[in-house]
């Protein structure tokens, strides 16, 4: 078995502002700890499913570069660095089952802790067939797409809810209950690594039962940014067209395809 865990920083137990998950601040090494010792939680409950099983975990919040290798678990591998072909979920392919810890609501959502979507800076809002998506239902389709269940999601109270949409049978672990934007009532980080190695090992007992969000044939993608100019340099990218002022929409014709033209879209906007 092989098994993928993505570890994002903005839903880790104890992280409610910025400055903890901003290289250069100062509470930002304390985040980085809390987001290695959620991620460890992670690998000991797939290796009590299964002793042996080949744990992969994809470092997955902003520069890819926060978890502490030295005090990553040893019997797992770390995918770190950018840019990588699938972003968040690289080391997918081939995996049995994904997990996803400290991940984040989708932009716009309503008192969740640090949401956004990929970028916070620039992105207003994704659509894949006129749903709105975020990084938990972007990544999950990507996985279904290949055939993976996403087993586990990790993080608020909204990212639960935010999850069930997304994943039928998903199981979820609660760290913290979102009190606005940037702040939030979090368990013990103990806890909450107690109960997400507790939860990890029956969620992949339970993988067969899981159906990730997919979108199958031609997917049509909109992309909204916070300024017009964030919109024109992803008209250089062939097909891509502007709805509005700061929308651009793409026919993609697979999902796989959406996902890589999100992401680059979203590089293109930081360069405004």
């Amino acid at each position: 078995m092989r098994v993928l865990i993505s570890v994002d920083m903005e839903g880790i137990a104890g992280v409610a502002v910025p400055d903890d998950v901003a290289p250069g601040t100062p509470d930002y090494q304390r985040g980085r700890h809390l987001m290695t010792r959620e991620a460890n939680a992670a690998v000991r409950g797939a290796l009590f499913h299964q002793p042996g099983a080949e744990v992969v975990v994809a470092d997955s919040h902003g520069p890819f570069t926060n978890l502490i290798p030295e005090e990553l678990d040893p019997t797992s591998r770390l995918v770190r660095g950018r840019p990588r072909p699938l972003g968040m979920v690289t080391g997918l392919e081939g995996s049995s089952a994904a997990i996803f810890i400290g991940y984040h609501g989708r932009v716009g959502t309503p008192t969740s802790v640090l949401s956004h979507t990929i970028s916070g800076a620039a992105i207003a809002a994704v659509r894949c067939q006129g749903r709105p998506v975020g990084e938990i239902g972007l990544n999950a389709a990507l996985a279904g797409h290949l055939g993976i269940p996403v087993v586990l999601v990790a993080g608020d109270d909204t990212v639960a809810k935010e999850a069930k949409e997304a994943i039928e049978g998903v199981t979820t672990v609660i760290v913290k209950v979102a009190v606005g934007a940037r702040a939030a009532e979090s368990l013990h980080p103990d806890e909450a690594c107690r109960l997400i190695e507790e939860a990890v090992p029956q969620a992949l007992e339970q993988r067969q039962q899981v159906r990730n969000l997919r979108f199958e044939g031609e997917v049509e993608l909109e992309v909204a940014f916070h300024r017009e100019a964030m919109s024109e340099p992803g008209l250089l990218i062939p097909g891509v067209r502007r709805l509005d002022g700061t929308t651009v929409a793409y026919r993609a014709p697979d999902f796989r395809t959406a996902y890589e033209v999100i992401r680059l879209l979203a590089v293109l906007a930081g360069t405004v």
